[in-house]
C-alpha cells in the first residue's frame, strides 16, 4: 500500500434516478445513453486516472504531491469544464437523436454536478483493481449529499478553496453541513450558469449524423433489451 497526497474529483449526473424510471425499450437506451456520457466526461481529462464508476458518476484522482496550491484549484476548475462541456456535447447529441424513445427525447433533463477535495490518500491493489483509501476519500463522497439547490455546480472542499490565490470564475457560495462520522465542514460552490463560457453554443447535428447515432443507439441498446447485459453497479460504501 502506498500513500500520497491526491487531488480528488467526483463527476456525478444529476437526474439519473428519474431519467432510469421508464419502460423496458428506454431503459434499455438510458443505460447506453448514460454510459456514453461518462465515458465523455472521462475522456475529457486525460490527466487524471480514473478510480471507479459508480453508478451515475466517475471517481477520479491525479497525484498532487508536485502540484503548487494554485495550481491544484486551476487543475479542478480546467477539468470540471473540459467535463462540463464534453456531458453536454453527448447529451445534445443524444436528445437530437431520431429514436421517439422517453431515454432519448428526455436526455435534455441530464445535469452535471461536481465535488472536489485534496487531501492524503492510500492506494491499494485487490485483485489488480486499484482503490483509495482514507477519511479523504470518505470525505469527498460525503461532499456529494449537501444543501446546494442549482442543478449544476462546482463544489470545492475548504482545504481545497482556501489554497486558491486567483479569483473564482464565478461567485464563490459557501456552504456548511454536518458530515456523517466526520463532523461539522464548510465547502464553497460556484455556479456553473455564472461562469463566463462555461457552456458555448452546441452545434445542430445533421440528419446523417442523427439517423448515425439513433442506428448506434439501437443497436447497443439490444443487448439489454434481450436481458443479455447488465447494468452498472452503484457503489454505496460511502
Amino acid at each position: 500500500m502506498t500513500s500520497g497526497r491526491s487531488l480528488l474529483l467526483i463527476a456525478d449526473i444529476g437526474g439519473y434516478t428519474d431519467y432510469m424510471r421508464s419502460h423496458r425499450m428506454s431503459l434499455a437506451h438510458a443505460e447506453v445513453n448514460t454510459a456514453r456520457l461518462l465515458e465523455k466526461v472521462i475522456d475529457a481529462v486525460p490527466d487524471f486516472d480514473l478510480i471507479e464508476i459508480e453508478g451515475d458518476a466517475a471517481f477520479l484522482a491525479r497525484q498532487a504531491d508536485t502540484l503548487d496550491s494554485d495550481a491544484t484549484v486551476a487543475l479542478t476548475l480546467q477539468a470540471a469544464m473540459a467535463m462540463h462541456r464534453a456531458f453536454h456535447l453527448e447529451r445534445h447529441y443524444v436528445a437530437t437523436n431520431l429514436c421517439p424513445c422517453a431515454s432519448c427525447t428526455q436526455a435534455n433533463n441530464l445535469k452535471l454536478k461536481f465535488v472536489a477535495h485534496v487531501g492524503e490518500v492510500a492506494t491499494q491493489t485487490i485483485r489488480q483493481r486499484r482503490k483509495l483509501v482514507g477519511i479523504d476519500v470518505i470525505l469527498v463522497h460525503r461532499l456529494l449529499k449537501n444543501p446546494v439547490k442549482v442543478p449544476e455546480y462546482l463544489l470545492l472542499s475548504e482545504e481545497l478553496y482556501q489554497t486558491a490565490n486567483t479569483p473564482m470564475p464565478g461567485p464563490a457560495h459557501e456552504v456548511s453541513q454536518d458530515l456523517e462520522g466526520i463532523g461539522p465542514v464548510r465547502a464553497y460552490f460556484v455556479n456553473l450558469a455564472d461562469v463566463p463560457g462555461a457552456l458555448p453554443p452546441l452545434p445542430e447535428p445533421s440528419l446523417l449524423a442523427r439517423v448515425g447515432r439513433t442506428l448506434a443507439v439501437a443497436g447497443s441498446g439490444l443487448p439489454h433489451m434481450l436481458g443479455l447485459r447488465r447494468g452498472r453497479r452503484t457503489a454505496s460504501a460511502f
